[in-house]
């Protein structure tokens, strides 16, 4: 302290903490002179007393006024160092960064100009304090004083300047300070980070790309900030970083993939936009190395397939079959299971779009990967069976060709058929809204015959037979008016040559006796459906037409419907024999059977038409009607028990319970039984 007294005159000392900017300028330069003569000598330790004085009893000075004059004196005796100023910068450079965050505006605007001065002196020397530089400048570029912006303005374009020509420059130790400062949300501190990213990775020699997963979720963030000016320039930032990824040939995929992959969710369309298109350019680009992240790519595609703007869906939709275009193989970290997991989660989507791809990708899984997918069944089968009642026809029918796919296999047939009943038994509206599209749909691809005889055997063990009654309604209306069951019903109406419409029209009997209408209709279908051998059935609807009133509509339409029976489908004589002889005779003929006068079957079984035993038959259904007779008996008399207690308990009873809605909670009368509208 004593050699720097000794050196800078007492009026200098005085000058440089007065209040006039003028007599502390004065001073600095008495300063630089002095700091001049100095080195010129070589006198390098009464250079380092001149400097500790004036950081120490100056810029550490509780008097703003002596701050001031300590930052002008050290900017002065860097000036008169010149070449020889950067053996001294770890004296010069603290003081002045810690001032830079002084509590005086006043004190802040002189440190960045005594810093800008001493920077032009010392040029690519100063990079050692960079990082502590550009955190300065980062605070410094939001103050709340003006003066001060413009000032570290001026200061940020030098130091810019002086990175981008130096060598010494570590991008691997400011990487960690960029990444910190890019969550601050301040827009002057975003515009100066933006800036920063944008001048370095201009930098031939600085690989800003080679970091760009540690400041890219800052970039993608900033895409969402309320000014339009900080939008476009991130959005420029990332475009360029974009197009050099493209040019690259060595890129970290996977770690930007989970950081897109969470802002294709933004609530920001324009993030959202800006993030599906780079995964878009990635799948093209990543290959092998995005594997392990297909299942996180597809995660946020599938929702953005339904986003409400256009520009989003059609890039989500274009990446997504990119995505499926790619074949890899699981045992190459390929992972069936995760992608299922999306898939399976994306069905509960509330947008159809996106529903109907996730089921895409369920049914690309089982054609390329049908070993894994199975393992993986029991996770996605319960799902698939949900799928059914979608409100929309077009998942539904998707999901049904995924389960057709499944049920290749025996084991997963039955699993698949007795789950549908099951869920027809659960749920009713089922049934009566999808029952019909779902059953002719599997009739399509997995052949019509095997669907109806598994689901005949199911049904005719079925322990509730009003819920079996109903579904033999169901199927029997199919089976009679479905195009695709015209090959089956062609089968039944040989069943008295053929052995395998016999064997048909005996697996379907067990079960459509739930159902009398369905299994008369069954019979007419395989039996009397030739006016020209079997006269009886267009006898029948005549006898039915004459008890019709004739004034019903429903008379009009029987009436018009047996006007269109073709005359020359009999003759005379086939009339006359059918209005003499025993209605039955002619059809039990081809069965080697015989009505006797009481009107019991007698059978021979010596002469049986293609091993169709019809006295069994019948009392197989007989059997069958008794039991749901004696189902409607036992709830008629739960019925009549339950309104013998009410009577019992009297008036009081009935009031103590409130108002009673009649038949509420009984079960449905034969009469109100249906299956499919």
């Amino acid at each position: 302290m004593a050699d720097a007294l000794s050196v800078i005159p007492a009026s200098v000392l005085r000058n440089l903490s007065d209040k006039l900017y003028e007599k502390r300028k004065n001073a600095a330069l008495e300063v630089e002179g002095i700091v001049k003569q100095l080195a010129l000598s070589g006198d390098h330790e009464k250079i380092s007393a001149v400097i500790k004085l004036l950081a120490k009893e100056f810029t550490y000075s509780p008097q703003a006024n002596h701050r001031k004059g300590g930052l002008i004196g050290l900017a002065a005796a860097t000036v008169g160092l010149t070449s020889e100023a950067a053996q001294h910068l770890e004296q010069i450079v603290p003081p002045v960064l810690n001032s830079l965050s002084d509590q005086d505006s006043r004190v802040r605007y002189y440190a960045c100009e005594a810093l800008y001065n001493i920077a032009k002196v010392v040029r690519g020397d100063l990079i050692i304090f960079f990082n502590q530089i550009f955190d300065a400048l980062c605070k410094l570029s939001a103050d709340s004083d003006a003066n001060v912006q413009s000032a570290a303005h001026l200061l940020d374009r030098l130091v810019k300047d002086i990175v981008t020509e130096s060598d010494q420059f570590s991008i691997e130790e400011f990487i960690p300070l960029l990444r910190e400062r890019m969550n601050v949300l301040n827009p002057y501190v975003r515009q100066f980070l933006v800036g920063w990213i944008t001048v370095l990775d201009s930098v031939p020699d600085i690989d800003m790309l080679g970091f760009l997963p540690d400041f890219l979720d800052g970039l993608f963030n900033m895409l969402s900030d309320s000014s339009p000016e900080i939008r476009q320039q991130a959005d420029s930032a990332l475009s360029e970083f974009l197009q050099e990824i493209k040019n690259s040939p060595s890129v970290d995929y996977g770690r930007m993939a989970e950081i897109l992959v969470q802002r294709a969710a933004s609530p920001d369309e324009f993030t959202r936009l800006t993030a599906i298109t780079w995964i878009n350019e990635f799948v093209k680009l990543g290959g092998d190395q995005l594997v392990p992240y297909y299942a996180d790519i597809l995660g946020a595609i599938l929702p953005c397939i339904s986003d409400k703007e256009e520009k989003i869906r059609v890039v989500a939709r274009e990446t997504n079959e990119e995505l499926r275009s790619i074949k890899s193989d699981p045992a190459e970290t390929f992972d069936v299971g995760a992608i299922l997991y999306i898939a399976r989660r994306q069905l509960d989507s509330e947008w159809e779009a996106t529903r109907i791809e996730a089921l895409h990708w369920i049914s690309t899984l089982l054609d390329r990967h049908r070993a894994e997918v199975l393992c993986f069944l029991n996770d996605i089968f319960d799902t698939l069976l949900k799928a059914l009642s979608d409100s929309s026809d077009e998942v539904v029918l998707l999901v049904l060709d995924i389960h057709a796919c499944i049920a290749r296999d025996p084991q997963h047939f039955r699993q698949l058929i007795v789950f549908l009943v099951h869920n027809f038994r659960v749920d009713h509206s089922l049934l009566e809204r999808r029952g019909a599209l779902i059953i002719r749909r599997l009739c399509v691809l997995l052949d019509a015959e095997r669907v109806y005889r598994e689901l005949s055997t199911i049904l005719e063990g079925e322990a509730d037979l009003d819920f079996a009654c109903i579904m033999v309604q169901a199927l029997n209306l199919i089976l009679l008016t479905s195009s695709e069951l015209s090959v089956l019903r062609e089968l039944l109406k040989q069943s008295l040559v053929n052995a395998a419409g016999k064997d048909l029209f005996v697996s379907l009997y067990a079960s459509w006796c739930h159902s009398p209408m369905a299994i008369l209709s069954l019979c007419l279908l395989a039996q009397l459906l030739e006016p020209g051998r079997y006269i009886w059935l267009l006898k029948a609807l005549y006898g039915l037409l004459m008890l019709l009133p004739q004034q019903s509509a429903a008379f009009k339409i029987l009436r018009t419907r047996l006007k269109t029976v073709p005359s020359h489908s009999f003759n005379g004589d086939q009339l006359k024999r059918a209005s003499s002889g025993n209605p039955c005779s002619q059809i039990l003929h081809y069965s080697g059977s015989q009505i006797t006068e009481d009107g019991n079957l007698r059978q021979d079984n010596g002469n049986l038409q293609n091993g169709i035993n019809f006295a069994s038959r019948l009392q197989q259904f007989v059997q069958m009607q008794r039991q749901h007779r004696m189902l409607e008996k036992s709830q008629e008399q739960s019925i009549a028990r339950s309104s013998s207690t009410l009577s019992k308990e009297g008036p009081e009873a009935e009031e103590s319970r409130g108002p009673q809605t009649s038949n509420s909670n009984l079960p449905p009368s034969r009469s109100s039984r249906r299956g499919l509208g």
